[in-house]
């Protein structure tokens, strides 16, 4: 049995192949939760993207400094 408060619903047809799952939206009361909202908040709009490239440029810079002292150990003359 299922609770009340539920908002998937699964039944099953004897008579047909066919299940029928519907999914009913989370009700307008209940609040999102912390994460949901600042994920929301730094994934999306002009924030999102400028937090994106930010990170891109920071991951570029970083494997080029990587690569770089990488280069020069290994071929350091002696």
């Amino acid at each position: 049995m299922q609770p009340q408060d539920s908002s998937v619903q699964y039944s099953r047809w004897n008579n047909s192949s066919q299940d029928e799952v519907s999914v009913a939206p989370v009700s307008s009361t209940e609040e999102a939760s912390g994460y949901a909202r600042i994920s929301r908040k730094l994934c999306s709009g002009k924030l999102g993207i400028s937090l994106k490239v930010l990170g891109g440029v920071t991951l570029f810079w970083a494997v080029f400094i990587l690569g770089y002292l990488t280069g020069y150990y290994v071929h350091k003359c002696k």
